[in-house]
């Protein structure tokens, strides 16, 4: 039996987007997949020449996909584009409202000329009075409350990583899914739009419920009001940070056996959960100073057995040495055109007990461009001009 999960396999995604958001979308759509045609101008999508913290961007979200380019300024260029998605299956777009219609792509336009093709439109927020709005992942962290409950009270913090963007293009993904489902019955493709404003509210949705049902809006999380009696980053002996979490009746006793404080079961302060919270004050330095002497290398695999939460407080680049991450099949390898290689993770899931192993290389500019074209009938003169070169 062919072990290959690729459920997507015989579909066509055209994606005309950057920047993370919608090279997400496509990057989902091609790990279970679907062949995905990157639409990308003459000079090559400009994430490709970001630095710094943008420089993954582009070869990260970008793994496994075809490069056509073109000049969608000219009419030789939207021509043929308009010739690939005649036969697409799917088109994913993140651009403003409106700034695709100069090329001949408009959205609503689309829809009418191929009303089986589901398009997914990847936009900073949903219909409403933020529509028009210019959007970054920072941006709606900071109006819906997320960078409030990250940072300390006063010094609204950013989450660590492009979550909201990634997440985005994960639930456009997700609903192309159920867009494809229902046009094995109805024939007719859908117009799609996610929103990464209504992304991050879902994130702070716990937050909102917490204040509809309390009246009270919840401290951010550094001030938050613990539920556990232990729910913090400890030093140990070597100086390196561990988080340790208590959470149930069974790990507070274990935990004060395995560092000696079994002066906690026998103090009557300490009898209940609530008694345990409230009394962090003068306990938890005493935890503090047990683990500050005890190797966590060691201790680690007893917590472990224990069913008690731990954790080293890692960095992304330790990831590289983490025995987990580094099992068979943990990480996939992709290349690039200048030669360079990486490792990056697959979807987050096993099927049949595998992860997928289909992530792909990064294609230089236009590498795919004749191959595809020709495919639909263009002459060499054609795509020159299609791609804005001289014939």
């Amino acid at each position: 039996m062919d072990e290959t999960f690729a459920p997507l396999a015989g579909l066509r995604v055209i994606e005309m987007s950057h920047m993370i958001m919608g090279p997400s979308c496509g990057m989902f759509l091609g790990f279970l997949g679907a062949e995905v045609i990157k639409i990308e101008p003459p000079g090559g999508d400009k994430t490709r020449n970001l630095g710094g913290m943008g420089r993954p961007m582009f070869p990260l979200c970008n793994r496994g996909k075809l490069s056509v380019q073109l000049d969608l300024k000219s009419q030789a260029g939207q021509d043929a584009l308009h010739r690939l998605l005649a036969g697409a299956d799917i088109f994913v777009e993140n651009f403003r409202d409106g700034s695709l219609q100069s090329v001949g792509a408009d959205p609503a336009q689309l829809r009418t000329r191929y009303p089986q093709l589901i398009i997914a439109s990847c936009k900073g927020f949903l219909s409403g009075p933020y529509q028009q709005r210019t959007a970054l992942d920072e941006t709606v962290q900071m109006m819906t409350g997320l960078a409030y409950m990250t940072g300390p009270r006063g010094r609204p913090l950013r989450v660590g990583s492009s979550a909201n963007d990634i997440m985005g293009g994960l639930f456009a993904a997700f609903s192309v899914l159920a867009a494809l489902l229902e046009r094995q019955h109805t024939r007719q493709g859908r117009a799609l739009r996610t929103g990464l404003f209504e992304n991050c509210l879902l994130l702070v949705a716990q937050h909102m419920v917490q204040y509809e049902l309390e009246g009270e809006n919840p401290p951010p999380m550094p001030e938050r009001e613990f539920s556990w009696p232990i729910y913090d980053i400890f030093n140990d002996v070597h100086d390196k940070p561990y988080f340790l979490g208590v959470v149930t009746e069974g790990h507070w006793h274990a935990m004060c056996l395995e560092l000696n404080l079994q002066v906690f079961l026998h103090d009557t302060r300490l009898k209940t959960r609530m008694d345990r919270i409230r009394a962090r004050q003068w306990t938890i330095p005493l935890v503090a100073e047990k683990i500050a002497g005890i190797d966590m290398s060691i201790l680690g695999p007893r917590l472990e057995s224990l069913g008690i939460p731990f954790a080293p407080v890692a960095r992304p680049c330790d990831m590289y040495d983490d025995p987990h991450v580094m099992r068979p099949g943990g990480l996939l390898q992709s290349h690039c055109a200048d030669g360079s290689s990486f490792r990056a993770p697959a979807l987050p899931f096993e099927v049949d007990g595998r992860l997928l192993d289909a992530a792909g290389d990064v294609a230089a500019p236009g590498r795919d461009t004749d191959q595809v074209l020709s495919a639909l009938g263009l002459s060499a003169a054609d795509i020159a001009q299609a791609r804005g070169c001289v014939a």
